[in-house]
């Protein structure tokens, strides 16, 4: 019963978003007219897409029928900033933006922290940024060299959308590659875009 309840809670926060980023753009397309590109991409940053941005690691795991409802959201935002018509196909018009789909930014979210974190930068999440190197200690596993973080063990859907399981897992499926310490942010960021 209780992931019901867990459930249906974010159904409601999903729709309440939907809502209130469907009421901006309307707003937005009034005046669109009135802007310039780079103007009504500020504004929609600013209205929508901070919106859709905002703790949006919480929506990690959730089904594809709610991030759905928020993928229309951003499709219409990329429709009111570039002017394309409600029927043109929204992909290349999102490749034209730079802007990833709503589960990819999740996702990107997500991997941004746990680089972060091991960085040092966010000391307070230590510990779910754990190397799986600093917990071996009798058998030494090939996956302790690969730069790979300690996964929880989980055995409910809700718990592998746990934050403390959705870091690591996160940053676990990402190339070896990338999972080192030795990348400058500018280069994680341009080489992860592909893997998310």
């Amino acid at each position: 019963m209780v992931v019901i309840d867990c459930q249906l809670t974010m159904a409601d926060h999903v729709a309440a978003l939907r809502r209130s980023c469907l009421f901006q753009l309307h707003q937005l397309r009034m005046v669109r007219s009135l802007l310039t590109l780079e103007a009504a991409k500020m504004l929609v940053h600013a209205f929508v897409s901070s919106r859709l941005d905002y703790c949006n690691s919480l929506l990690y795991g959730v089904s594809d029928g709610l991030l759905a409802k928020l993928q229309t959201v951003q499709n219409a935002a990329a429709r009111v900033v570039t002017g394309t018509r409600k029927f043109d196909h929204i992909t290349p018009v999102m490749h034209q933006l730079h802007w990833l789909p709503v589960r990819q930014r999740i996702t990107f979210k997500l991997a941004m922290i746990t680089f972060k974190c091991l960085r040092g930068a966010l000391s307070y999440l230590d510990d779910v940024c754990i190397p799986v190197s600093s917990v071996v200690s009798r058998w030494q596993l090939q996956s302790a060299d690969s730069g790979t973080l300690v996964v929880p063990h989980t055995r409910t859907t809700i718990g592998r959308r746990d934050f403390a399981v959705s870091i690591p897992a996160t940053r676990n499926s990402l190339p070896v590659e990338l999972r080192t310490l030795s990348l400058s942010s500018q280069t994680f960021v341009k080489n992860s875009k592909p893997f998310i």
